[in-house]
C-alpha cells in the first residue's frame, strides 16, 4: 500500500500519493498551459520527462505559466 509525502508546489505544502510523477501532478493541478515551464527541486524538466520524473518526499515544484502577448 502507497501512502502520502509531503512536497511544496508553487510555496504551499501539498500531500500527494508516494510514485506520484510531474505527470500525474500536472494533470491534478488542471495545468492545461501548453507553454507550461516546470522546475523540480530548482531544474527545469524537460515536458518528455514529466511521466519519468518521480516525486520525493519534501521535494519543491513551481509551475511557470509565462505570459507570451503584449
Amino acid at each position: 500500500m502507497k501512502g502520502i509525502i509531503h512536497i511544496t508546489v508553487n510555496g504551499m505544502v501539498e500531500d500527494v500519493p508516494e510514485g506520484a510523477t510531474l505527470a500525474v501532478l500536472i494533470e491534478h493541478f488542471q495545468e492545461k498551459d501548453p507553454a507550461l515551464i516546470v522546475e523540480h527541486n530548482g531544474r527545469f524538466v524537460f515536458p518528455r520527462n514529466y511521466s519519468t520524473t518521480t516525486l520525493s518526499p519534501d521535494d519543491r515544484v513551481e509551475f511557470i505559466n509565462p505570459d507570451f502577448g503584449g
